[in-house]
């Protein structure tokens, strides 16, 4: 249904869908106030039926499934068995099955990893997005949208995002977090109901905003996305995501004893950052940029924003390491740009279990 949207009057698309209409600050705002909403044509809809399907994801994955109640709304991870991060997935169940919406760059590699370890269980799992559409908006917003209700419940997912999940942790000490004034969800809807709102937006009756204010919407709100903020290394601890797609006390699944080990006793390598971006050449960093101490590079952007109120944004991983009270640099095509950093992940995340440091053999005491 993305051809839809395309070819909406001003549409500026690129290989992921609608960007913007022409004016993506507007549409930042309009989105936050609840009166548009975004197609989101660079998800995907995985669906998952059978009776063992969410004790067999909660078994996988590092989030706890098992008594996940019809239309609540919680996210996964997959991890390795080293604890990096592999997939991410929105999940809602509606008793009937367990629905993951998913970035489509990685769909079809989690849809195939997830067939293959099926065994004997009684699940099914099949990419549906031949059927459905995702779109984005505030609480408000998605009235202008009707969900799918394949089986009663509307299939609507609330990001928890940045709320503390049970068995969650949070490392961000900012109060209140950014993330707390974004109200976010996402709808899976039919495409004969996407082809209804795209009829609608082209008829002016709704108003469409493009993926550009959604990522500006995430950035500021310093939401982690896989597509963006993962790399082969990255552990969720490094972006905050044990705040909302781990259970820390739930059964073994893969990669758990990396995360209850850096999260106990370690620190992880890297932290992410936020960025205020010097905008005075209107110069923005590409996703990937060099960030600098000086000349030493320590660390790379992930996202990258224009945002409606806060200026030029970005999301940043740099080294553990980096003094939080640093100037950075930020390499552009154009020279490099300063940026502030605002502490998301503090150097000092992790090592939560405080076990005391055992005294040396040659160091006791001796009674007397």
């Amino acid at each position: 249904m993305d051809a839809a949207f395309r070819t909406l009057d001003g549409a500026v698309t690129d290989d992921r869908g609608l960007v913007h209409l022409g004016n993506p600050l507007s549409e930042q705002r309009s989105l936050a106030r609840g009166t548009s909403i975004a197609p989101l044509a660079d998800r995907s809809v995985l669906a998952v039926t059978g009776e063992d399907r969410l004790s067999w994801l909660d078994s996988l994955t590092s989030q706890a499934l098992n008594a996940l109640a019809p239309g609540e709304s919680t996210e996964l991870l997959v991890l390795d068995p080293h604890g990096h991060i592999e997939h991410a997935a929105s999940v809602i169940d509606d008793g009937a099955t367990a629905w993951l919406i998913v970035e489509k760059n990685g769909a079809q590699a989690l849809a195939t990893w997830l067939t293959r370890m099926r065994f004997r269980l009684r699940v099914e799992v099949r990419d549906a997005s031949e059927e459905y559409s995702v779109f984005g908006a505030s609480r408000s917003g998605a009235k202008l949208v009707t969900a799918a209700e394949p089986a009663g419940v509307p299939l609507v997912w609330v990001d928890p995002w940045p709320a503390v999940s049970v068995g969650g942790w949070a490392y961000a000490v900012a109060e209140p977090h950014p993330g707390s004034a974004r109200d976010w969800v996402e709808v899976i809807a039919t495409h004969g109901e996407a082809k209804r709102v795209a009829a609608a937006a082209a008829a002016g009756d709704i108003a469409i905003s493009g993926l550009a204010a959604v990522d500006a919407l995430r950035v500021a709100a310093w939401r982690p996305r896989w597509l963006r903020e993962t790399d082969e290394r990255t552990l969720p601890h490094e972006v905050d995501w044990l705040r909302t797609a781990v259970h820390l006390s739930k059964g073994c699944y893969r990669g758990q004893e990396t995360v209850a080990k850096v999260h106990n006793l370690g620190h992880p390598p890297r932290r992410l950052v936020a960025l205020q971006l010097d905008g005075s050449d209107s110069t923005l960093p590409a996703v990937g940029a060099d960030v600098l101490k000086g000349e030493t590079v320590v660390g790379s952007i992930t996202s990258v924003a224009l945002h409606y109120e806060d200026g030029p944004i970005a999301l940043a991983l740099v080294k553990r390491t980096t003094p939080i009270e640093e100037v950075l640099l930020v390499q552009t095509d154009d020279g490099v740009i300063t940026a502030a950093q605002e502490i998301i992940v503090p150097p000092e995340a992790g090592a939560t279990a405080g076990v005391p440091r055992m005294p040396r053999l040659s160091r006791r005491t001796r009674a007397t």
